[in-house]
């Protein structure tokens, strides 16, 4: 039997109001006594702040006897994805094909 999804549906319920419904259903931010801000309970600092006064701390190794650079994409990538070599220097699979 075909069914005609468009079409609107009328049950027994459809007769209660809006405005009972609204009454069954609970108000989110009634009684809750959060901030507004419900979205960031953290507090962290959205971007766009001024974080000039800190300092990043980052551990660069050197490259690694089975590593290479891939000319092409300038990734550092393990041996078992080099696809050749050519007269610029190695090239990763990803970028030969």
């Amino acid at each position: 039997m075909a069914t005609d999804y468009d079409a609107p549906r009328k049950n027994e319920d459809d007769s209660e109001s809006i405005e009972a419904l609204k009454e069954r259903v609970p108000d989110k931010g009634a009684g809750s006594g959060e901030s507004e801000d419900s979205d960031n309970p953290s507090g962290f600092e959205l971007p766009g702040a001024d974080l000039s006064d800190l300092e990043l701390d980052v551990v660069v190794l050197p490259p690694q006897e089975d590593e290479f650079t891939c000319v092409s994409c300038f990734l550092v990538k393990h041996r078992s994805q080099l696809d050749h070599e050519d007269a610029a220097g190695p090239i990763c699979i990803d970028c030969a094909g």
